[in-house]
């Protein structure tokens, strides 16, 4: 470091939220590594001490002090003339708690700034636990230069990076945990840009990395100059440490170009999003492996693939559970499948099983034809044997459930929604046979499953079947997966009218029926297992719906609301309301 240049270092890397000790060890290890290279500065993501998102967690007191201490101590580490710190964790004082971002540097605590913005929209929650902090001033960092530190949505708007600049910021240094979904890299870096052409700042975009519940945060931290070229792009769904070059040239700071790595997108983004959220999951709740039912169907098939991606083959026992539906043709895939992946492949029939609950129920039963319960107490009988294997080896069951099924309740409680993760939650039918497609020519980075074919070709061009039932097609129930998943879409992500998704060609009865299908499965959702996020609206955080609901959208035409009935909204006191 001299009067005219510093070296700063980003650390993208993967909390575990509550486990302070272990985050900040990592601080440790990264502070260590960056010092090696001849960094000055280490940065750290939003609240990367605590985990981010640390939810209700961070309203316990005992939560706090643990989280301060843990400052406190890292802060008296930086005595020894290393690397400053800038770190995020939970900050108590006034009888408030915000989200804060300090500089720690000659064995003290130098700075402290709160977050101001705090989003309260989709997978967010930061404004029932936090409270927002006042428009920030820069930080001065060992006499040499005046750092900006927007905290994540602070850079989604104009005001907090205004106030920086107005008040004498040099380089905005913004940390962020901010979840993947579809789409949300080009959001990231159109957001920067525009806050480097108010400020004329440069600008430092450094994202946590890794999974937590059902997010998963994708990194793809990047450095954008003044003039708003991209001098730095870190990988995606990777941990990273990569120190960047600063220089003090004509009174402003310029960060030298540095490396520029390729970033997963679109189908592959997808992929590797899920294969992260599943091996993080695992990982971070202490399960040795998992287990899952391998039908010979798309869902499992790719489920399988993205566990041992996730895990390794060594750490995955697929099942196959035939009854007396199950298809030769299907016996023949789940095998071929499980080979192709390596995995351990054990076959368990349940007819005998099944045979003896019809046995139970037979006298209750008496008089009535047999329907969708003899189906679904197959596949429970299968979700019993598959949580049985779960108790005795310590596996986790993998859900193996999609998105289309999930939303119109084409699923079984207690049976084929047993199990404590699900990585394709968030993907439609459609998506899931596109990304099988993809996995069998490509496969991410760090995965560890094999090259190839791993889909056998049979599973990708067979009809989907839940085989309950003699020539069983899912089409004999549901629209069409092409048909259904963009009616889905319509309503889920869009939130559209029945009305507007008719007029725009789709069958109006098939519309309406979806409707009902979505609404009435809402409390199979609340019971089924966490799963990654991937879509702007996933079925859980994101898509906050009552169990008990009246409502149905009957398709009727969009209403204009009469003015004249409306005596004084929003118009001011002194008026008399007459609803």
């Amino acid at each position: 470091m001299t009067a005219t240049s510093f070296r700063l270092a980003l650390a993208q890397s993967n909390p575990t939220v509550g486990d302070v000790a272990a985050n900040a060890r990592q601080v440790r290890d990264a502070r260590h590594r960056a010092g090696e290279a001849g960094a000055d500065l280490v940065m750290f993501p939003e609240l990367f001490l605590c985990g981010y998102p640390p939810e209700d967690l961070v309203l316990k007191p005992a939560f706090q002090d643990a989280c301060r201490r843990a400052c406190e101590d890292l802060a008296r580490e930086t005595v020894d003339g290393g690397p400053a710190l800038l770190l995020g964790l939970p900050w108590a004082e006034g009888g408030q708690l915000y989200n804060a971002y300090a500089l720690l540097d000659g064995g003290v605590i130098q700075s402290v700034r709160f977050k101001v913005a705090l989003p309260d929209y989709g997978v967010f929650d930061e404004a029932r636990v936090f409270a927002p902090g006042p428009l920030p001033g820069p930080v001065v960092f060992r006499g040499l230069v005046r750092l900006g530190l927007p905290i994540c949505e602070d850079i989604w708007g104009e005001e907090v990076v205004e106030c920086l600049a107005e008040t004498g910021a040099e380089i905005l240094l913004a940390p962020n945990g901010s979840p993947f979904r579809r789409g949300v890299g080009d959001e990231r870096v159109n957001v920067s840009v525009a806050r480097v052409v108010e400020s004329g700042l440069p600008l430092v975009y450094l994202n946590q990395v890794g999974g937590q519940d059902e997010l998963v945060f994708d990194g793809a931290s990047f450095v954008l100059d003044a003039a708003r070229n991209l001098t730095h792009q870190l990988p995606a769904f990777h941990e990273a440490l990569v120190v960047t070059d600063w220089v003090r040239e004509a009174g402003r700071w310029l960060c030298r170009p540095g490396a520029v790595a390729a970033v997963e997108a679109a189908d592959e983004a997808d992929y590797a999003a899920c294969v992260l959220g599943l091996r993080d999951y695992v990982g971070k709740t202490g399960f040795p492996g998992v287990v899952l039912g391998l039908s010979g169907g798309i869902d499992s098939a790719l489920c399988a693939a993205m566990a041992v991606d996730a895990l390794g083959a060594d750490r995955v026992t697929c099942v196959m559970m035939p009854s007396r539906f199950t298809a030769p043709r299907s016996l023949a895939d789940a095998q071929a499948c499980a080979a192709a992946l390596g995995v351990r492949y054990e076959t368990v029939p349940i007819a005998g099983a099944v045979e003896a609950f019809d046995a139970a129920l037979a006298g209750l039963f008496s008089g009535r034809s047999p329907d969708v319960t003899e189906e679904n107490l197959q596949s429970r009988t299968r979700g019993t044997l598959l949580m049985a294997l779960s108790n005795k080896f310590g596996w986790m069951l993998v859900t193996t459930g999609n998105k289309s099924e999930v939303s119109c309740g084409y699923a079984t409680l207690y049976g084929d929604m047993n199990g404590g993760f699900n990585p394709i939650k968030d993907l439609y039918k459609t998506d899931v046979f596109r990304l099988a497609a993809l996995r069998n020519r490509w496969k991410p980075a760090g995965a560890q499953g094999p090259d190839g074919i791993v889909v056998p070709e049979a599973i990708l061009t067979r009809p989907p079947s839940a085989e309950l039932h003699e020539d069983q097609a899912d089409q004999d129930t549901l629209p069409p997966y092409e048909v259904l998943d963009a009616i889905l879409l319509a309503l889920i992500e869009r939130e559209q009218r029945v009305a507007d998704i008719i007029a725009g060609g789709q069958d109006r009865e098939t519309v309406l029926s979806v409707e009902r299908l979505l609404h009435r499965a809402e409390y199979k959702r609340r019971q089924a297992a966490p799963g990654v996020k991937i879509t702007s609206r996933n079925l859980s955080r994101d898509r906050r719906y009552p169990i008990v609901n009246g409502f149905s959208d009957k398709g009727e035409a969009a209403h204009s609301p009469d003015a004249a009935l409306v005596k004084g909204v929003g118009r001011g006191g002194g008026e008399s309301f007459d609803f």
